[in-house]
């Protein structure tokens, strides 16, 4: 027994279960809802919470909400749902504390994306698709999207922003000038005589997208780089809505929330899919994921005040050109919403590298994007060849062959399609 006085020592692992508990009482609720009307069947959705990570000599929980929208058949969409969440987990480091794993998740979602992209064209299938994905770990929220499925964000106050970039042709110049740029061609469909008619798309192949997971018939231009956001919310919460274009092609931000005000997340996805196809019917797959995020003693969804148009705000640090679009630029971003990242270059020199005190986010003999191994010498630096830095050849990440191979083909340094070898499914 000690003396009066006398200082006793807490074992480690017992602060770290004290701290665990009050991460765990500190934490958002959680509830969620969705809601899908079918036209092709193409849409995919992917709601998993409690999802473990290890942190020290326990675990921690985040979740995952995901929308795939297909295109040319479901194979793309249900590859990159079953196998999206794991290969950005496996470009995670392992024992990282929470701020380390937080910021080093828009890195391994790149690397995730475009792992996830490599395998499923090595299957020769030609089908694509959108993805919006969400990881909410606390009060922190990661999105990474490539095509035109959108997750917006209101907050307790009432004030709207987007988490994701619209990836039409039709609508983002700088995706249209990268497509041209490496080799692509953007136009209109021509039905003769000189009239065009539709949307901007992608030749061959015809795509109205830049970016998407798979789509091997219309080039390796077309690349599945994410545009990545991530924030702290306050812990007044707040609202996501993750809705496909079958949505956001009917609806405004606005509408969209103001249709679903007061309701739980189940019956708002419900009401924001009818909203959307009551007009002109059921013209594509209209899908939508509601997902309230709570302060634990809120025993029902927030209820914000209507939305109030102001005088447009930068709030945030930074603004990506890729944000282009008229939702994009209708709404302010609140300064209630701490931004902790946002990317959307569709360079992997740029996206891989860590500028963030993390000394073991890439492996120095591991391949940043596929994690095979890398024997000493074989890897290439992924800053090769840059004409803005000066580097050594032992200057990481490094990419494993085939990785290099993509890249140079996304990036128009090699004509695309002349990888891939492997057997069809």
């Amino acid at each position: 027994m000690s003396s009066k006085g006398e200082h006793q020592t807490v074992p480690l692992s017992v602060l770290l279960r004290r701290e665990q508990k009050n991460e765990k009482i500190e934490n958002p609720e959680l509830s969620y809802g969705q809601a899908s009307q079918s036209k092709k069947g193409e849409d995919f959705t992917l709601l998993k919470t409690e999802c473990q990570r290890n942190v020290g000599d326990g675990v921690a929980t985040f979740s995952v909400f995901g929308l795939f929208d297909g295109h040319n058949g479901t194979a793309a969409a249900i590859y990159a749902k079953e196998h999206l969440l794991s290969n950005v987990l496996s470009a995670m480091p392992s024992d990282l504390n929470r701020d380390d794993w937080i910021a080093a998740l828009p890195r391994a979602l790149v690397a995730g994306f475009v792992k996830t992209d490599k395998e499923f064209l090595e299957k020769g299938k030609p089908s694509g698709t959108t993805v919006t994905f969400v990881i909410i770990d606390g009060w922190y929220v990661t999105v990474a999207s490539v095509g035109d499925s959108r997750c917006i964000l209101e907050t307790a106050d009432g004030d709207i922003y987007s988490l994701s970039a619209d990836h039409r042709l039709e609508t983002n110049i700088e995706e249209r000038q990268r497509v041209t740029a490496s080799g692509g061609e953007v136009g209109r469909l021509n039905t003769g005589g000189g009239t065009e008619i539709g949307p901007l798309r992608c030749w061959p192949g015809g795509l109205c997208l830049s970016r998407s997971i798979g789509d091997r018939d219309v080039g390796e231009f077309i690349v599945p780089v994410p545009y990545v956001k991530q924030v702290k919310l306050s812990t007044s919460g707040g609202r996501l809505i993750i809705s496909s274009d079958g949505v956001w092609d009917m609806l405004s931000f606005e509408a969209a929330l103001q249709c679903c005000r007061g309701m739980s997340p189940e019956a708002a996805a419900a009401q924001i899919v009818k909203e959307a196809v009551q007009t002109k019917g059921l013209r594509d797959d209209t899908t939508c994921i509601v997902v309230d995020i709570l302060p634990l003693e809120k025993n029902a969804p927030p209820l914000p005040p209507p939305k109030k148009k102001g005088v447009l705000k930068g709030m945030f640090r930074k603004k990506s050109a890729e944000s282009s679009s008229n939702h994009d630029q209708e709404y302010m971003e609140p300064d209630v919403v701490e931004e902790m990242f946002e990317g959307g270059s569709a360079d992997l020199s740029e996206r891989l590298d860590t500028k963030y005190p993390l000394c073991n986010m890439f492996k120095l003999f591991m391949c940043a994007i596929c994690q095979v191994e890398i024997k000493p010498g074989e890897g290439v630096s992924i800053h090769a060849g840059s004409t803005t830095r000066r580097t050594r050849p032992w200057d990481g990440p490094f990419l494993c062959q085939t990785c290099q191979e993509k890249r140079e083909a996304m990036e128009g340094k090699r004509p695309s399609g002349v990888r891939y070898n492997s057997d069809s499914d």
